[in-house]
């Protein structure tokens, strides 16, 4: 077999490739047998019919079809192998240019492939993240919110307002006639919190039990999105939240601790690492941008396969209106409801997926460079944080990614997290006023990554810890999670 590449562009290739018939007997071979089975003659068992019976019987098309289709996947792949310049990251466009009989078979392949990307030095890359001070306030935030959990609920006879939690009636009505989807009773709202109806937060503040008021808002979502209603709303109740004070005996019910002093040093001791985990993300994404801005194809930035980007595109507007069961006009009223029109939408998923797919590119281009490999324990625990993630067995997400050709993914997700932690350990790191920050303890050792490393890549769903298509949620209402789990199991207890 001969094949030769031409290069079309920095990101597609046309693959020429010649293959002599005396290489393709055995899928001649594989051909007869499968259409003698196929094909009934007189006199012959099934698929015992030799090869001139059946052209004869047949005809020499369909042999010659059945041996092309089978034999060019075959040797579209050895060409590539042979060809060490290449990388395909996408679908090949075949197209059969010669078959001659007993003599050749000749055919071309153009397919997207992974530019030659130069990387900058990692050694000389230094990237900037902000304190992890924990103030006074952020210890009292986190207190106040473990005191909400222990909180009570009392009737006041005064008007509410904000922090209050009111029993309320709703109902609206647009040009007089009432909108049954927007009514409701008994619905326990808290003031001031936001996010129910546009202008209901000022309705409610003053109101007493027994008070009801009109207002005017523009409705977001259903038959009369984007058209002015009256709202109607009643209060029923009014309660305000009592919290328990912050003394010892909080600190007891609360928590495994015996004193408020333990209790808050706690609080604070997680809140300086929840801290250095956003320092962390902030070094890995921070330097990824870096990365991205100082990669080259000769003295361009990185170009993009336009086949890859449409089909993360593709991919990307796919899994939002899967989420409404794949009905655009609900699709569209969502985006209403965020002042959003689809031609936004398309352009923002564009965006996104060409940043999606320039990481890619580039840490495999740095996965590459720097030999980073994927051992059988690491794959494994990775699968069994993202069964945990869906909620299903391992081995039941194991068969579902097989069956989905998604192992591989998986596999190049990890090994694309390693690869971005090696260069964060590799750059340097500093605060605002210069001063180096070690990260090693957060990205784990230099020969795996291990159990808690922030190795989220940006774009990608891949974590150790929570992570989203923007990285790592490591938000300090996250820090207490111990003591928020032992929170609410006492909560629970006290119910």
């Amino acid at each position: 077999m001969k094949s030769t590449v031409e290069h079309l562009s920095p990101t597609r290739v046309r693959i020429n490739v010649e293959v002599p018939f005396d290489e393709l007997k055995p899928d001649f071979d594989r051909a007869y047998k499968k259409i003698a089975e196929q094909v009934r003659i007189p006199g012959f068992r099934p698929g015992k019919a030799p090869a001139r019976i059946l052209e004869a019987r047949i005809g020499r098309g369909p042999v010659l079809d059945e041996v092309v289709n089978n034999a060019i996947p075959t040797k579209y792949q050895e060409a590539v192998v042979s060809s060490e310049d290449v990388t395909p990251i996408g679908r090949p466009e075949i197209e059969v240019t010669e078959i001659a009989d007993g003599e050749r078979l000749a055919f071309t392949a153009e397919v997207d492939v992974r530019p030659e990307i130069e990387l900058p030095d990692l050694a000389g890359l230094t990237v900037e993240v902000d304190e992890t001070e924990v103030s006074e306030d952020d210890v009292t935030e986190q207190l106040d919110q473990l005191r909400a959990r222990f909180g009570t609920l009392a009737g006041v006879e005064r008007p509410a307002q904000d922090g209050d939690y009111v029993q309320i009636d709703l109902s609206a009505a647009v040009d007089g006639t009432e909108i049954e989807e927007a009514t409701t009773t008994g619905f326990s709202y808290e003031v001031g919190q936001g996010g129910l109806i546009e202008g209901i937060d000022e309705a409610l503040q003053g109101m007493s039990a027994g008070d009801e008021k009109t207002f005017t808002s523009t409705l977001v979502a259903g038959e009369y999105a984007d058209r002015e209603a009256e709202i109607t709303v009643k209060v029923t109740t009014v309660k305000e939240r009592h919290l328990p004070d912050a003394d010892d005996e909080f600190a007891q019910l609360a928590s495994e601790f015996d004193t408020l002093d333990e209790l808050t040093e706690n609080l604070r001791e997680r809140l300086g690492q929840s801290k250095r985990m956003e320092q962390a993300a902030q070094a890995r994404d921070r330097l990824l941008d870096k990365l991205v801005e100082g990669a080259r194809v000769g003295e361009d930035p990185v170009p993009l396969p336009e086949s890859v980007v449409q089909a993360e595109v593709d991919t990307r507007a796919h899994d939002a209106v899967h989420a409404f069961d794949h009905d655009e006009d609900k699709f569209a009223e969502f985006l209403s409801s965020q002042d959003k029109t689809r031609e936004q939408f398309d352009a923002e998923t564009r965006e996104e997926a060409e940043k999606a797919v320039r990481y890619r590119l580039v840490l495999d281009a740095l996965a590459d460079a720097e030999q980073i490999s994927v051992g059988d324990q690491e794959l494994t625990e990775r699968i069994v944080y993202q069964a945990q993630q869906y909620g299903m067995p391992p081995e039941q997400f194991v068969q579902q990614i097989q069956q989905a050709g998604q192992l591989g993914v998986i596999y190049q997700d990890v090994r694309r997290s390693k690869a971005l932690i090696t260069a964060v350990r590799s750059a340097s790191v500093t605060l605002p006023d210069g001063e180096a920050v070690d990260l090693s303890d957060l990205l784990g050792s230099d020969d795996d990554t291990e159990d808690g490393a922030v190795e989220e890549v940006p774009g990608e769903v891949v974590a150790t810890d929570d992570a989203t298509d923007g990285g790592t949620d490591t938000g300090t209402a996250g820090s207490t999670d111990g003591t928020a789990e032992q929170a609410d199991e006492k909560a629970d207890a006290k119910a």
